[in-house]
């Protein structure tokens, strides 16, 4: 049986060199949630669990000039897949882990930004995930890490950086932080608001802070709204990490708090208070560089506008108040996959054996308001 690494396959689909045919077996439904950009859905789910035989005629139309690269959720069905595949003469491979797989794939690239330093961008391409690494006169400081630290290991490596601090910018409902595991790994802080640290060790950030990175200052804004937690950073005036307060063409829902048990405000006044937090990064340089913890899309770093760009092309920006909270309040897409328990591991209320932190965290990131 033929097998490629999630990691190899990104490379390709990246260069585009070796790019493969992507193989989605899946129901239609799960695909249309959640798949893998350029792949293609051939909706036999049912047939290869049934039967190989029965799957071989809608396999046998596909193109013979490409490989063959096939997906389920955790890499098993799609093996039946390749065998059938390879049965009728196409080059075939299965992705190990399926979705399981392309879920951890770590992808960085340095932001373009006007600062004494580097910025390292950090996307997680299954997730829509964005974390950033900032690096100054030998030191660094990590925000928003996934749980799967070794890609900032080795960004800490390859600029010879000592970490001096971990934040998140508030308890993600999508997907479970690394910041407390990675702090703790090097003996340095872990930032977070105490309204988000219910029932974590962290280190409290207030609005105003200044923690410095190097040579660089770093102001902490208090932005709730998306989570009583929620903060934006501020770098040295020149790059704004908003978290899920701010996206490019969005900003942050409103209800995932609420709706997890870990807040006692409503949605419209969490709408209300994200609305003026936003009125405090408007106020900001019109060429500082914004980076939030999401992209709706599959992220190839870096991913950035500026404020002048974000205040021009998101909608949710030239609402009033009143609009806006109307808006927010009534327009609640669909919840990330496992958001209530997610949630309460972040804030510390629930431990997850190590074991089951992947398979619960699986799915699209759904923190943006639509």
């Amino acid at each position: 049986m033929q097998e490629i690494p999630p990691e190899e396959l990104s490379e390709q689909l990246q260069n585009g060199d070796e790019d493969p045919l992507v193989l989605d077996i899946r129901h239609e439904e799960d695909f249309e949630e959640w798949h893998i950009p350029g792949s293609i859905n051939v909706d036999v789910y049912d047939e290869l669990t049934a039967g190989s035989e029965q799957a071989k005629e809608a396999l046998s139309d596909l193109p013979r000039t490409e490989r063959i690269v096939t997906v389920c959720a955790a890499g098993v069905v799609s093996e039946t897949a390749t065998e059938v595949l390879q049965e009728l003469d196409y080059d075939a491979a299965t992705l190990i882990d399926g979705m399981n797989g392309w879920s951890r794939v770590h992808r960085h690239a340095a932001v373009p930004t006007d600062l004494d330093g580097t910025l390292v961008q950090v996307a997680r391409p299954g997730k829509g995930c964005l974390s950033h690494v900032l690096i100054s006169d030998g030191e660094a400081a990590v925000f928003d890490p996934s749980q799967y630290l070794d890609e900032y290991e080795a960004i800490l490596d390859e600029y010879d950086a000592e970490l001096v601090g971990v934040s998140d910018t508030h308890a993600h409902a999508d997907h479970v932080s690394g910041a407390a595991e990675l702090a703790d790994r090097h003996g340095v802080p872990y930032f977070l608001h105490p309204n988000d640290a219910l029932a974590i060790d962290a280190t409290p950030v207030e609005d105003g802070q200044t923690v410095t990175v190097g040579s660089l200052d770093i102001e902490v804004i208090h932005t709730p709204g998306h989570s009583e937690g929620s903060v934006s950073f501020d770098i040295d005036g020149a790059a704004l990490i908003t978290g899920d307060t701010l996206f490019h063409e969005s900003v942050g829902r409103v209800e995932l708090g609420v709706e997890a048990g870990i807040e006692d405000s409503d949605v419209e006044q969490n709408a209300a208070t994200l609305y003026e937090s936003l009125q405090r990064l408007l106020d900001r340089p019109d060429d500082a560089v914004v980076l939030p913890a999401h992209d709706p899309g599959s992220p190839e770093p870096p991913v950035t506008a500026t404020l002048a760009e974000v205040r021009e092309g998101n909608e949710d920006l030239g609402r009033g108040r009143e609009e806006f909270v109307a808006e927010l309040a009534s327009d609640i897409p669909d919840h990330p996959p496992n958001f209530e328990r997610v949630k309460r591991t972040n804030v510390g209320q629930e431990s997850v054996p190590a074991d089951e932190l992947a398979e619960l965290e699986l799915g699209p990131n759904n923190c943006a308001a639509e």
